[in-house]
């Protein structure tokens, strides 16, 4: 595999270039046996996936599916769920036993590349390439896959091309008297304090599923040490327990114990954490742009169509890390087995890659990392927010546990819960994850 650096994502011009609107006219592969109808191959296709049938993603992959089956009417599939907690652990498994499903929900980076070693996934690049749908993924989408796992092809599909950040309720910031958001660190941390002296809870974390407070100690690490610090730890350049990262972890317990996060912050999930944002309960939440799905959920977002808005994490020092880095990811991605992808299998990707650009803005006015075919004037408010904050990124950097292997991650998400609630000294939490590096490299 070509290494390369993961603090370098993206560049300017590949950024800039990240979305088109225009399907692709013609193919351009020479794998001509599949520019003609389906052929309707029998396939009984198993998925694993961490979301629910009528839950986030879950909705997109069971409409893919049930549409394709339509076309191929002896397409079979069976959907199967696991926590998001036991995905790795599930997925060890199977491998182990070289039974992994047709498909199954992953985590880019890092935790497919022993899986990429040990040649049990699909090279999804040469796929694309054969069956002639390499245009229907975004070259931002593939660079930015590429760059995680270190090659020079992509093994996984995208769900999801996004920015991270802050969303706040803008009625609350207006109550607590905040006129502007913040772009600094201290501007943001003296909102926090204004927001919790208005008697409003300033922040819903989403502790009970871990990542969404690694987050918050990745924002505040990066902004002070740099898009590479991570990468630096992982290489051991640095070390976990330096000074820097152990301040970042202390910002965390610090807000925890000025009450930011309110009640029980290890108890609330993300999901009910988003809920609180747009019911008004909490001012400001930490997500991904692909939280605008649940934004464009009239249902669910009672802030309406323009009550919610973004910024970007706040700077502490540009020449460290400039305002015009985001954080980005593709999301949990999509793998297939080797061992278990015949031409069945490339018929249904086919489909996939070319309608799921549509079905996702659609459906939930939500962005993948595929070509679509929706207008901007079809696009609500919060899609084109979205739109224009991606379109703002000049630089990225990775979330927190992206250079980490399992065992690095595992002790940075097992033990976030007993840092927030003071049971753990951040030294003492950094301790862990730096020993659970030093263990993996015996």
């Amino acid at each position: 595999m070509k290494k390369q650096v993961l603090a370098a994502l993206m560049s300017a011009a590949m950024v800039g270039g990240m979305f088109t609107t225009m399907v692709p006219a013609e193919e351009t592969s020479e794998a001509s046996d599949y520019s003609g109808e389906d052929p309707q191959l029998a396939k009984d296709f198993h998925i694993l996936s961490i979301w629910a049938e009528d839950n986030d993603n879950g909705v997109l992959i069971n409409k893919i599916c049930q549409d394709y089956q339509k076309v191929n009417p002896n397409f079979t599939y069976e959907y199967e769920l696991v926590s998001s907690d036991d995905l790795r652990q599930k997925v060890s498994t199977l491998a182990s036993s070289n039974d992994l499903p047709d498909m199954f929900v992953y985590e880019s980076g890092r935790p497919i590349v022993d899986l990429i070693d040990s040649d049990q996934i699909t090279d999804i690049g040469a796929l694309l390439d054969e069956i002639g749908d390499t245009d229907y993924v975004t070259p931002a989408a593939t660079s930015l896959l590429q760059t995680l796992s270190g090659t020079d092809t992509i093994y996984d599909l995208p769900l999801g091309l996004n920015v991270e950040g802050f969303w706040y309720n803008k009625a609350l910031f207006e109550q607590a008297g905040i006129t502007e958001t913040p772009s600094t660190w201290d501007e943001f941390e003296t909102d926090l304090q204004t927001l919790k002296d208005a008697g409003i809870q300033p922040l819903a974390c989403g502790a009970a599923d871990k990542w969404g407070a690694t987050r918050l100690i990745n924002a505040y690490t990066v902004r002070t040490l740099g898009a590479d610090a991570m990468q630096k730890a992982a290489d051991g350049e640095t070390n976990y327990t330096d000074q820097g990262y152990v301040d970042a972890a202390a910002k965390i317990q610090e807000w925890a114990d000025k009450g930011y996060f309110g009640e029980g912050v290890n108890t609330v999930d993300m999901n009910t954490a988003g809920s609180m944002l747009m019911t008004g309960k909490a001012a400001i939440f930490y997500n991904g742009s692909w939280f605008a799905s649940n934004l464009n959920d009239e249902t669910a977002n009672q802030a309406g169509e323009d009550g919610i808005g973004f910024f970007n994490v706040p700077v502490v020092d540009e020449s460290i890390s400039p305002a015009d880095s985001y954080s980005m990811n593709c999301g949990n991605i999509l793998c297939l087995s080797k061992d278990k992808t015949d031409e069945a299998t490339k018929w249904f990707i086919k489909y996939f890659v070319e309608h799921i650009g549509d079905v996702a803005m659609e459906t939930q006015g939500s962005v993948k990392g595929y070509t679509y075919t929706t207008e901007p004037s079809e696009m609500s408010g919060y899609t084109k927010l979205v739109l224009d904050e991606i379109d703002k990124a000049k630089s990225a950097f990775t979330w927190y546990e992206a250079t980490m292997n399992s065992e690095i991650s595992d002790a940075a998400q097992q033990n976030v819960q007993t840092l927030l609630s003071g049971e753990m000294t951040p030294e003492e939490y950094m301790q862990a994850i730096q020993d659970a590096k030093d263990m993996s490299n015996l």
